[in-house]
C-alpha cells in the first residue's frame, strides 16, 4: 500500500505544477484572472489535503478525503469552463481535463468506501 500512497501523492504533485504551466498559457486578460486563483488554488489544495489525511484519526482521513474530492471536482469544472472557451492550448487543457476527473474519481471511490 505504501507505493500506492508515493504513487498518488507523485500524482497529486504532477498535477499541481501542471495546472501551475497551464496557467501560464492562458490569456492575461484581466476576465481570466479568475481562472489563475481559482485553479491554482483547488490544484494545489488537493495534495495539501492528501498530505494530511496521512497524519491523522481514520475521522480525520475521511474529512481530508472529502475536501480532496470536492476541490478536484472544482478543478474539473473549471478545466470543463477554459475547454469549451477555446482559449488555451486545447491539447493540453484535454490533458489536465482527464487527469482532473480521474483523480475525482479516485477520490470519490476512496469516500464512497468509507466505514465508521
Amino acid at each position: 500500500m505504501k507505493k500506492y500512497e508515493n504513487d498518488l501523492m507523485e500524482r497529486l504533485i504532477q498535477f499541481a505544477v501542471k495546472t501551475f504551466k497551464f496557467l501560464k498559457t492562458l490569456p492575461h486578460d484581466k476576465e481570466y484572472d479568475v481562472f489563475r486563483y481559482q485553479l491554482s488554488k483547488a490544484a494545489t489544495s488537493i495534495g495539501a489535503n492528501y498530505t494530511e489525511s496521512q497524519a491523522g484519526t481514520k475521522k480525520e482521513f475521511y474529512s481530508r478525503i472529502n475536501i480532496c474530492l470536492r476541490e478536484s471536482r472544482e478543478c474539473h469544472f473549471w478545466y470543463i469552463v477554459i475547454d469549451r472557451l477555446e482559449i488555451s492550448d486545447r491539447k493540453l487543457c484535454r490533458s489536465l481535463l482527464q487527469e482532473s476527473r480521474e483523480i475525482k474519481l479516485i477520490f470519490g471511490s476512496i469516500a464512497v468506501k468509507r466505514k465508521d
